[in-house]
């Protein structure tokens, strides 16, 4: 199940020219409204989703850089096994292991990842996250979605 690896690097472009394009046209900080409950906002972040371990002092920066190495392998290896019928769970590996590489990339870069996308209700934000992590989210959404499909089916 290899040839799904394009989509995985669809994900990996998509989710770096959005960052290099927030980056190079906005100031850190900065929120552009889009409509009412969504804007960008400029943000660099250094932990992990929801800003996890951002204010730990920098070894953060090499623990999330070996456990995305580490799941982008191991995503790899599961992806190369899978048999041809499992087509749902494919895609939804290719695109966890696109956001995870696309993280990556941004913590070997520069140290942080750039969040930009901010849903938000009155005064209520929701963590601002980017295309990568909402690869991910769909990704794992959809591995959830199909072992509910197949504890069904076995039953």
């Amino acid at each position: 199940m290899l040839k799904w690896l394009w989509l995985s690097g669809l994900v990996i472009v998509l989710d770096q020219l959005t960052k290099r394009w927030i980056d190079a046209t906005m100031q850190l900080y900065q929120s552009i409204e889009l409509i009412p409950f969504f804007q960008l906002t400029y943000l660099r972040n250094p932990g992990a989703a929801f800003s996890f371990l951002s204010d730990a002092g920098g070894w953060q920066r090499w623990f999330f850089v070996a456990l995305s190495l580490g799941a982008s392998i191991a995503i790899g290896i599961w992806l190369s096994r899978l048999c041809q019928d499992r087509r749902w769970e494919a895609i939804a590996l290719a695109l966890i292991l696109g956001g995870a590489v696309g993280n990556l990339i941004d913590r070997l870069a520069l140290g942080y990842v750039i969040d930009f996308l901010d849903v938000f209700y009155g005064d209520w934000h929701w963590p601002p996250f980017n295309l990568a992590d909402s690869a991910i989210s769909v990704g794992v959404a959809m591995l959830l979605v199909d072992s509910f499909r197949h504890r069904e089916s076995v039953s």
